[in-house]
């Protein structure tokens, strides 16, 4: 339902046979006929297969495959805006779930897209589809073949590079480049930042954690950075 409210460019709408009344079901039906998606009723067992074994609690969507868009267009956009860029960077993160969880942060913290590695590294898949609750389909993501290249050419343009590490000697609270043209790098899941990613970053902040903890996962250190970000920013 979230998918086709956000007109995720849908071609199929497969619903199991025998699947209980429940409103948002007859929500998603009346949006798919809206936007021109069909819809076919098939068993749970054909739903299983479709989904490759994926949870679909009865109902799946058949999406067109993701449009990446190009590095210098994304950057560009973001120029053109008049808040001042910021764009998140992903330096290996490859769990999708965590991919589109922070997508979804970074379109609700204002953020003007994503760039992601093509190696190494998660693209947009069907479970980054549905952990970015539809966000997906309106924020700009480009997949690059360097990113340590990307990052030193957006520096070039005046944004400046923070990148999360729990090590860093500087609070996220005392990030003074928030308010200003910035690219937010988040890391890899336990690994955190590779070496030449933080080289390249002008300054690495840390979220403090309670010494019970001895970290966070990727889309939830990235979800408070933003939000402190954006209230830096208000």
């Amino acid at each position: 339902m979230e998918a086709l409210r956000a007109s995720v460019p849908g071609t199929t709408l497969y619903v199991a046979v025998g699947l209980d009344h429940d409103d948002r079901l007859t929500e998603a039906k009346k949006l798919a006929a809206a936007e021109g998606v069909a819809f076919v009723d098939v068993t749970r067992a054909e739903l299983d297969r479709l989904s490759g074994g994926a949870p679909h609690q009865g109902i799946g969507l058949a999406v067109k495959p993701f449009t990446y868009t190009d590095p210098e267009d994304l950057l560009r956009v973001a120029l053109e805006q008049p808040d001042p860029p910021l764009i998140v960077a992903l330096d290996g993160v490859t769990d999708p779930h965590n991919l589109g969880a922070i997508a979804r942060s970074a379109a609700a913290f204002g953020a003007n897209g994503l760039v992601i590695p093509e190696r190494r590294a998660s693209g947009v898949t069907p479970a980054a589809w549905k952990a970015s609750a539809g966000t997906l389909a309106r924020l700009p993501v480009a997949r690059v073949t360097n990113l340590v290249r990307t990052l030193k050419a957006y520096a070039q343009t005046g944004l400046m590079l923070a990148g999360l590490d729990g090590r860093a000697a500087t609070d996220l609270a005392d990030l003074e480049l928030a308010t200003g043209p910035l690219v937010l790098v988040v890391g890899a899941e336990g690994k955190g930042l590779s070496r030449l990613v933080a080289q390249t970053c002008d300054l690495t902040v840390r979220i403090p954690l309670s010494s019970q903890v001895e970290s966070l996962n990727a889309s939830v250190a990235a979800g408070i950075a933003l939000a402190e970000i954006r209230r830096r920013r208000t």
